[in-house]
């Protein structure tokens, strides 16, 4: 029988930027995802100056911020380093987006590792942002989808990109991503069945999913199958349907032995360690066409 090809590695994504003045706390446990709820659309970025919308927030002072997620706002910096700039979340999006140091780490990678002639990445699952900034600033793809199934985290991910200069590199679209690109199993219209070609053609397909809240962190090794809304072996079943080169970014803690299962005898993956002053953050699974990924403290 042969053995399955699975490469693990822990890869330090350099020094972050401080945290925030008020009440300064531990460094909090790595993130637990967003859960994302409907339509399909292209609105243009906002601009930085507007205020934000019915429950998007730049939280400026302690004293604004829920208490349940004043431990993330204190990263606010590590998160994004131009926060101070006018950055929008919603609540939920505090536990769910890449710290800032991680996603350009991912980004570099993703670029150094695809294969030739894929040059379009589509971010199913963008949240406020974190990874599809990172994307864009990498220079590295003729365009970026990003596709976020909640309207107003959509709009902070617009913002938010129009901040660090970048919203024109990229396609916006509100809606299921399932449905948007042609695999929720019901009839595609023209706008799915183009999205479906061109990701089969060029693309390489990012998800950052949900994990189904903060209690992934009980787990001392994560049972991927219990993700909400979406399992792993949906999610790769899924999207292998896209494109040959998926990135999962997975808890730090998940069972690697379900990914080996999954991805099967002899196929290759490169499961990456993505750590922040000292410790694991998530990790990310490259599945299928990658070349090997050039690790090392970035």
């Amino acid at each position: 029988m042969g053995k399955k090809r699975k490469r693990v590695q822990r890869v330090q994504a350099s020094n972050e930027p401080p945290t925030k003045k008020q009440n300064s706390s531990t460094d909090p446990p790595p993130e637990a995802h967003h859960d994302p709820p409907p339509e399909a659309h292209h609105d243009p970025p906002p601009e930085a100056h507007h205020d934000p919308p019915p429950g998007v927030h730049h939280y400026q002072s302690v004293e604004e911020v829920p208490w349940d997620i004043q431990k993330y706002w204190n990263q606010a910096y590590s998160i994004f380093s131009k926060y101070d700039d006018g950055i929008w979340m919603t609540d939920d999006s505090w536990y769910g987006v890449t710290h800032e140091t991680v996603a350009n780490t991912i980004a570099q990678h993703v670029a150094e590792a695809v294969p030739p002639g894929r040059s379009i990445i589509f971010d199913v699952m963008c949240g406020v942002g974190g990874n599809t900034i990172a994307f864009a600033l990498s220079g590295k793809w003729k365009r970026v989808y990003a596709i976020e199934k909640d309207e107003a985290t959509l709009r902070c991910a617009q913002h938010n990109a129009e901040i660090y200069g970048v919203a024109d590199r990229i396609t916006w679209l509100n809606g299921d991503c399932f449905r948007l690109l042609g695999l929720d199993g019901a009839e595609m219209d023209g706008q799915a069945r183009s999205f479906k070609a061109l990701a089969s053609k060029l693309g390489v397909i990012f998800a950052s999913p949900p994990w189904g809240g903060p209690g992934y962190r009980d787990a001392e090794v994560f049972d991927l199958e219990v993700m909400q809304p979406y399992s792993f072996s949906h999610l790769c079943e899924s999207f292998k349907q896209l494109s040959p080169s998926v990135a999962l970014y997975l808890p730090r803690t998940s069972d690697l032995r379900q990914v080996a299962k999954l991805v099967g005898e002899d196929t290759k993956s490169q499961i990456v360690h993505y750590c922040t002053r000292g410790s694991s953050r998530a990790l990310c699974a490259y599945l299928g066409d990658w070349g090997p990924l050039k690790l090392g403290d970035l």
